[in-house]
């Protein structure tokens, strides 16, 4: 029997890395999986019905909290994960997963969310542009950049999220991503309603440096309209403290208020930046869950469709299909 082993970069909440590696545990229920810091009962039972080994960080103080001030450790730690008897190594990598070191003979594939943005193109947003930023992180982040075009020689395959990480991978790692499957969503967690247009407007995001949250704050000083924003993260103490009295947060609302919050938004919301792969360049409408204008999602060409496949859940059809045939998984 083929031995699978998905490495994952820390267990410490649900967010979209971890939606796709909990279709990977669905995908391969008798993996074991490996990742640097595992905090109890913060994912999904499908993710913690795995046996999960941890890396030497699991054990440093306060890791659980404090896990990415250990950053310029995880190298060594991903690096330390040993993998010896797998056959089959499936790394979901936003930060250093995909710089394990398989066994000998293994392949290893990288389900690539994004090359690490704060020590590439999102460095000032996270660490800024002062004297300590110049003298202190940009040392460690130039090592880490080092490592981390080192390390993705030891992948053999490179699965992108999307076009735009595609073109990451090969500005930063000088190679192709060898195909582009973006990632589950989950069609049946919202659910259409009938009521009117709350009378505020919405952001639900994680509140990291990247998303760029201020500026949807900022967006919002001196309106009349109501901002909220739903979501949790290292930067909401410092957006709660320059938000003004129209932008309100509900952190750890959960699935419901984050369901009920978008139903009853106002029909705008904002989109992508294409540069930064962060928050907005301009708002857009958008269709709000209680419109009755949804358009059904277009169906997957024959040519990656897997029929035989099927889900209680329509959450990994659209992901397990293509995911499986570049996997040749039966």
């Amino acid at each position: 029997m083929m031995r699978v082993a998905l490495v994952h970069d820390w267990l410490t909440g649900l967010r979209g890395g971890e939606k796709v590696l909990e279709v990977l545990c669905e995908l391969f229920p008798r993996a074991t999986l490996f990742t640097l810091v595992h905090v109890e009962g913060a994912t999904s039972p499908i993710i913690e019905s795995l046996p999960i080994r941890t890396a030497f960080t699991q054990k440093l103080p306060a890791a659980r909290k404090l896990y990415r001030w250990y950053l310029p450790l995880h190298p060594w730690a991903i690096e330390s994960l040993n993998l010896e008897g797998f056959d089959l190594v499936i790394s979901s990598s936003h930060c250093v997963a995909k710089g394990v070191r398989p066994p000998s003979g293994a392949l290893h594939i990288c389900y690539c969310h994004t090359p690490m943005r704060y020590v590439w193109d999102r460095f000032e947003d996270y660490f800024g542009t002062g004297l300590k930023a110049r003298f202190l992180y940009g040392p460690v982040a130039k090592r880490l950049r080092e490592w981390d075009v080192r390390s993705a020689s030891r992948v053999h395959e490179f699965i992108a999220n999307s076009s735009y990480v595609a073109g990451r991978i090969e500005s930063y790692y000088h190679r192709k991503a060898d195909a582009v499957i973006p990632p589950p969503v989950d069609t049946d967690f919202y659910v259409l309603g009938s009521g009117e247009p709350g009378p505020y407007y919405l952001v639900v995001s994680a509140l990291v440096p990247y998303k760029r949250i201020d500026l949807a704050i900022d967006a919002f000083r001196n309106r009349s309209e109501e901002l909220v924003i739903v979501g949790a993260g290292p930067s909401e103490a410092r957006l709660r403290a320059g938000a003004p009295d129209n932008v309100r947060f509900t952190a750890g609302s959960g699935t419901n208020g984050c369901v009920s919050s978008t139903r009853n938004a106002g029909p705008v919301s904002c989109r992508e930046s294409r540069t930064s792969g962060s928050f907005p360049s301009k708002p857009k409408p958008a269709v709000r869950l209680s419109s009755p204008s949804v358009k059904a999602a277009p169906s997957i060409p024959s040519a990656t469709a897997r029929p035989e496949y099927s889900s209680k859940r329509r959450l990994p059809r659209l992901f397990r299909a293509p995911l499986t045939r570049f996997l040749r998984y039966d």
